[in-house]
């Protein structure tokens, strides 16, 4: 069958681009819904499509994710959760503790320990997701369970010592794995669904990547200011490094390691954590404004830092690929132009 060749080779242009088809959407959603957000709510197909799909097109995406995981892979998959959890959350949480310890919660730079423990401690799931589905294997993609964990104050809410409002409700936690464990089931079942719901990733990821850049406001991302940014340029080197340590040196992934810089981002909902904390704490109440717009533009910044540089370590190690054939060969089929295919290779 002879490839057919684009006029405005636009799927191309991103994938040419490290990380291209879910940074891209997601500066362009994040515009929209700044400067004209009455442009995605006037209903119905639009509406659900590019603002309210992007809850539904990732919790497709687990549940596909789900599929792939089988009893031979599912302890590589908690393994890697682990691990992520480990140096994503509590190794930078600790220190960050230990640094309130020294100077108390006005934290260092004009960053207060509330805002950096809001913005270090969590991981947006989203991004993993996009990320991993693009350039991860089974055990990357279904170690997303570690941003369901850590999502939200959760674990700053310990760090702080507001243990009393830190529990997770049980059907919070079992909302966020459901999906996953349908998968699990039903791949297991049927193996043919496995096959039909591989591609799964690749086709939603543009979509829920632009839903989820409607929830920044770069408004907010300008109030955060120097130190919201510095805080944000921190964040993803920082907390993606100690992951990519875990990836390298207890997961043993080798040149494949990078991928751990996927997981050095702030979680969009813990904007809201400052307040939540302050709602346990009133004492911290003082540090909640200018804690959450500098929590705000961490979560932009993060989100495109740290794909970057996944995507820059990965290529340059020759691993800015799929490792699954499976998911592989459909991109070879639709691309434009077959050298293009060696981006990637």
């Amino acid at each position: 069958m002879t490839p057919v060749r684009s006029r405005f080779p636009i799927y191309d242009t991103l994938n040419r681009i490290p990380g291209g088809l879910m940074i891209v959407p997601l500066i362009l959603g994040s515009i929209v819904g700044t400067l004209a957000p009455e442009a995605l709510e006037i209903g119905s197909f639009t509406t659900a499509l590019f603002k309210d799909g992007a809850m539904a097109f990732m919790a497709l995406v687990i549940f596909a994710t789900g599929m792939q995981i089988t009893p031979r892979n599912a302890g590589p998959i908690v393994g890697t959760a682990s691990v992520i959890l480990l140096m994503k959350s509590l190794v930078p949480g600790v220190l960050i503790a230990g640094i309130g310890l020294a100077t108390g919660m006005e934290g260092l730079f004009g960053i207060s320990i509330l805002a950096m423990l809001a913005s270090m401690d969590n991981s947006n799931g989203g991004i993993w997701l996009a990320f991993t589905g693009r350039y991860g294997d089974q055990r990357d993609r279904g170690a997303y369970i570690a941003s369901a964990i850590n999502d939200g104050p959760f674990f700053t809410l310990i760090l702080i010592g507001a243990s009393g409002l830190a529990d997770i409700p049980l059907e919070v936690f079992l909302a966020a794995i459901i999906p996953l464990l349908l998968g699990i089931l039903v791949g297991n079942l049927d193996p043919k669904w496995t096959e039909v719901m591989r591609p799964v990733p690749e086709m939603v990821i543009p979509f829920f990547s632009f839903g989820l850049g409607t929830g920044i406001n770069l408004t907010d991302v300008v109030q955060g200011g120097i130190t919201g940014i510095g805080l944000g340029l921190l964040v993803a080197p920082l907390t993606g490094g100690l992951v990519y340590l875990g990836y390298r040196y207890l997961l043993k992934r080798g040149p494949r390691s990078g991928i751990g810089f996927a997981a050095g981002t702030t979680a969009g909902n813990s904007i809201a954590t400052p307040a939540i904390a302050a709602a346990a704490d009133s004492s911290l109440q003082a540090y909640v404004g200018v804690a959450t717009t500098q929590v705000a533009a961490c979560v932009l910044v993060s989100a495109l830092m740290a794909p970057a540089i996944a995507s820059w370590l990965l290529k340059r190690n020759g691993e800015l690929k799929s490792p699954d054939p499976e998911v592989e060969a459909p991109l070879a089929t639709s691309t434009a132009h077959t050298t293009d295919q060696a981006i990637f290779k």
